[in-house]
């Protein structure tokens, strides 16, 4: 995760068929992806978007795996 989107965790994505999801927007604060998923789902009402907030996570270095690992959770749909 580069150092933008760190700075901006909040994300909407499209829904897709097959579980899949795309990124549309990033944002720094919640309202704005608020305002925005409102404003995209007016524009496309056929069309499904979810916000989330990405997690970026550096795992101990003590860890079996070293790996990175990130973690978003649903908050809206539209």
């Amino acid at each position: 995760m580069s150092y933008q989107e760190q700075l901006s965790p909040w994300v909407v994505h499209k829904l897709m068929p097959n579980l899949q999801q795309a990124a549309v927007a990033r944002f720094r604060h919640r309202n704005d992806a608020e305002a925005y998923l409102k404003l995209i789902s007016q524009m496309m009402p056929h069309m499904r978007f979810a916000i989330t907030f990405d997690v970026h996570k550096k795992l101990c270095a003590s860890s079996a795996t070293g790996a990175q690992g990130v973690s978003q959770g649903a908050i809206a749909h539209s």
